[in-house]
């Protein structure tokens, strides 16, 4: 029997081309009372990715013939509720960045141990199922709220808030836990023909920590995820 909480018959798919990482992450995740489904190069991975329908997928980015970046893009496309966790070699931001706005969930950087990556996953497949239900009220922690009335409140008492700032509370909430590059969100919030510097997005944040932080120079929600972007928690 597997574990409370871990859904038996939905698979996470592997897609890694060294047979001996594959193992090692398939062995962690059956532990963990998951179901793997495994490929070796990106045409494979697509090929189950249709065919088995998988609720999450471990993507390696240096993969042969399609890359890992290009499986991400074409999966994300095809299915908006799929958890994505990318799989990168190198610890610098290059990475991380191109594969959150190609659309992963998140990033893992090798190597890694057992416990890091069962949590990852169930942290990606968490943020995917809220984000899919389309709720009507946001909430995270003391912050509440209501999409419907374009209202916000914390602890209670309402906030007032721009458009363009519920715009991106409303982003973050649906997000929570989730890196959101720079560019992500100002397609999130201005759409992609309308310029805006990273300077104003840093304002709008700037502003979000004013109304809604207890300290705004020491943010709990809204945190700097430096050299990528920013995280809501």
């Amino acid at each position: 029997m597997p574990p409370l909480g871990v859904a038996p018959a939905e698979a996470i798919l592997i897609v890694e081309d060294d047979p001996g990482a594959r193992k090692y992450i398939r062995i962690t995740l059956q532990k963990a009372g998951f179901e793997t489904l495994e490929a070796g190069d990106g045409e494979e991975a697509l090929e189950l990715f249709e065919r088995r329908t998988p609720r999450a997928a471990l993507l390696d980015i240096g993969l042969p013939g399609m890359n890992g970046f290009q499986l991400c893009q074409t999966m994300r496309q095809r299915r908006e509720d799929l958890a994505i966790l990318m799989v990168t070699g190198r610890a610098d931001d290059a990475d991380k960045v191109s594969g959150l706005e190609l659309g992963a969930d998140d990033y893992l950087v090798k190597p890694f141990g057992p416990d890091v990556l069962v949590a990852r996953i169930k942290a990606v497949l968490r943020r995917c199922a809220r984000r899919s239900s389309s709720p009507e009220r946001l909430t995270l922690g003391d912050l509440q709220m209501d999409l419907l009335g374009m209202k916000v409140f914390k602890r209670g008492l309402e906030i007032a808030l721009t458009p363009k700032e519920f715009a991106l509370l409303a982003t973050f909430l649906r997000h929570p836990g989730e890196v959101l590059t720079r560019d992500r969100l100002h397609q999130e919030i201005w759409g992609e023909k309308h310029f805006v510097s990273a300077k104003t997005l840093d304002v709008f944040v700037c502003k979000l920590r004013e109304k809604l932080e207890d300290d705004p120079a020491h943010p709990d929600h809204f945190k700097t995820e430096w050299g990528v972007g920013f995280i809501c928690r």
